[in-house]
């Protein structure tokens, strides 16, 4: 009897310690970064959540990074989530360890959509500058392009495809989960009810009741600013005027020039310079995602820049942040396979 407790305890303590060994740990860290300054109101320091693979204390390896940005309105949990999928995929075998970096970039406008305003802040360059460098400063990563991915899902796979295109030197390789933002469809654009209902809105509290109000306001601070516009203080592409509604030429073309479809020809060298290029997006997220990722796809295709385009059954959130999802069976063993490791 005594020797069956004693492999019963054996085995349970095995087991135990196998399952601390494919524990990652999470940081919660923080930087301040000149490329935030402003005079609105934006906190220039920013929290990032790092997630470090198992024994990563216990060794001297350096590890590739995986650079994740969230989405609008973001869940500050959405570490707890993946903490909870990359030590899943590392037990399974499913990758190797990494390091996994989420920045958090609401802002007072819900999100921040990983682009220099000059007047809210450059997000563009605290992402692509300052979080990298802080990063390679302060933890065990491997500093090289080759080594360094970046993904993101919605608003944050809009920034991940937009932040590799402009920055092959840094970031060799993207996935984007469900990106939104690519060009201007249904909703955003003058067909739609949007910019009737904008045109009633004349506090910020107005528009804090309209999901799409705060999505306009989001793309209007981020490309085209206007600190001289009080209470809302960007330009809009169309506005609704004597009962109809007019095309501004010069803001589209700001907003254009910020979105992944119009911004094919400008960065085609770089596109090509990337290792390798992904993006999904769910059968059932509505027309304003699945008609612009099958336009961003088609555009790619017709230039000859190689990727990858899947569609696959969901809708915009879920099959994603699960264990069968597309996070730890698709984005990461993507980068397990494209990534340079030590």
């Amino acid at each position: 009897m005594k020797k069956i407790l004693v492999i019963v305890f054996l085995s349970l303590t095995g087991l135990l310690s196998a399952q601390e060994v494919f524990q990652g740990k999470v940081v919660l860290d923080s930087i301040y970064s000149k490329n935030l300054e402003n005079d609105f109101g934006e906190n220039p320091t920013r929290k990032v959540s790092v997630y470090l693979p198992p024994n990563y204390d216990g060794s001297e390896t350096r590890y590739p990074v995986i650079y994740f940005l969230h989405g609008f309105l973001n869940d500050n949990s959405l570490m707890d989530y993946m903490k909870d999928l990359l030590d899943y995929a590392i037990a399974a075998e499913k990758i190797d360890p990494f390091i996994l970096v989420i920045p958090d970039q609401r802002t007072t406008y819900d999100g921040s959509f990983y682009s220099n305003t000059g007047v809210f802040g450059n997000w563009e360059d605290f992402t692509a500058y300052d979080l990298v460098s802080y990063m390679d400063k302060n933890y065990r990563t491997l500093a090289k392009p080759g080594s360094r991915g970046i993904t993101g899902h919605s608003m944050g796979g809009y920034g991940a495809l937009k932040i590799a295109m402009k920055h092959p030197d840094i970031f060799q390789t993207v996935y984007a989960l469900s990106p939104g933002a690519l060009t201007i469809v249904r909703e955003y654009g003058p067909n739609s009810n949007t910019y009737v209902e904008f045109s009633k809105m004349k506090t910020i509290e107005d528009l804090s009741k309209s999901y799409f109000g705060k999505v306009i306001m989001a793309f209007g601070r981020s490309w085209s600013p206007n600190p001289n516009k009080p209470p809302f203080y960007f330009d809009l592409p169309f506005e609704y005027v004597n009962d109809e509604i007019a095309a501004n030429p010069e803001v589209l073309q700001k907003w254009y020039s910020e979105m992944p479809v119009h911004m094919i020809d400008e960065y085609m060298e770089n596109l090509n310079a990337l290792r390798a290029i992904k993006f999904d997006w769910g059968r059932n997220a509505g027309e304003r995602f699945t008609i612009q990722c099958k336009m961003f796809s088609q555009r790619l295709e017709n230039v000859g820049v190689k990727h990858f385009a899947e569609e696959y059954i969901g809708n915009h959130t879920n099959n994603i942040y699960t264990e069968d999802g597309r996070i730890p069976q698709q984005m990461l063993p993507f980068f397990d396979y494209y990534l340079d490791f030590e």
